[in-house]
């Protein structure tokens, strides 16, 4: 498989497989997130289980009918349950956020008895996205919205995750470099740096399988050859990084903020970690964002 460059080449790949995932949808009453959904279902790629007051819905998803499941839920509260339950029960694939709180569906997603992170695994978000001053090819990142500050074992697990990302999007060797403002390992003022050694480590002794992590590096030197070379910095990157780990989630958070709003930017994210990826969009992302979430939850559920 070729790597997936946009998010069209993704829509396409996800369309010429002719399968569809089952995605089960927390209260699909906002315009947005029906808009997202439609898409998907023209695009031919799921079967949507819609979890929500029906006569709230109206008509919007009859062109659709033999791909759409009405399940009733009276409020968020029991739309979140149900949707999850779906999942948990293996009939759904895919979970989707709607008209509720993000709280609200990350309580039923984190249920000890009832919900779907599995024990020992992580929850974090990954973002995919398609910067168009950054040329033709998608840029993965890791964490911008869920864990403030990543243990080690954490970022471990953020590793593994982005890896299997950018392999199931095709990169059979993802780049990675792990960030800080400097170049340096600083166990005084930034104790992460000397983790980022240990996972270096790792990944040339092949624990996480083909790949090339890197750090501590800053932005530029990550995607930026001539600034690693200016800098006269000897990096097996060579400022080409398919992918960045932010060490916390304020650098990640504003990273993401910057890009999306300074730049001509498209993103999809996902929560990774429960038994089946989770399309947790915020109440600002257009339809087509959550439609490419939406997309990227599908292939890696694929």
């Amino acid at each position: 498989m070729e790597a997936i460059k946009n998010f069209d080449q993704l829509v396409s790949h996800l369309s010429s497989l002719a399968q569809r995932r089952r995605v089960a949808v927390a209260f699909p009453h906002d315009h947005s997130t029906q808009e997202a959904v439609l898409m998907a279902l023209k695009e031919g790629f799921i079967d949507a289980l819609l979890v929500g007051d029906r006569t709230l819905m109206g008509t919007v998803f009859e062109p659709y009918s033999d791909h759409v499941t009405y399940i009733d839920a009276h409020d968020a509260g029991e739309a979140c349950q149900k949707a999850v339950a779906l999942a948990r029960n293996g009939q759904a694939d895919v979970l989707m956020k709607g008209l509720v709180n993000t709280d609200d569906l990350l309580r039923a997603v984190l249920s000890k008895t009832d919900g779907l992170l599995p024990q020992g695994r992580v929850l974090t978000h990954v973002t995919c996205a398609h910067i168009a001053e950054h040329g033709d090819q998608l840029l993965f990142c890791s964490d911008v919205a869920v864990i403030p500050h990543p243990t080690a074992d954490q970022r471990r697990e953020q590793l593994k995750y982005i890896l299997n990302l950018c392999r199931t999007m095709g990169i059979d060797e993802p780049r990675v470099g792990l960030i800080n403002c400097t170049e340096k390992v600083n166990a005084k003022h930034f104790p992460f740096t000397v983790e980022y050694t240990e996972l270096i480590a790792e990944a040339q002794r092949g624990d996480f399988g083909a790949c090339i992590v890197d750090g501590p590096l800053d932005l530029k030197t990550c995607f930026s050859p001539e600034a690693l070379h200016k800098k006269g910095i000897d990096s097996p990157l060579e400022g080409r990084a398919d992918a960045i780990i932010f060490p916390d989630i304020q650098a990640g958070n504003v990273f993401y903020k910057t890009i999306t709003c300074f730049c001509h930017t498209e993103t999809a994210a996902i929560l990774c970690g429960p038994s089946v990826p989770v399309v947790l969009p915020s109440r600002g992302d257009s339809p087509k964002n959550k439609f490419y979430s939406l997309a990227l939850a599908s292939l890696t559920n694929a």
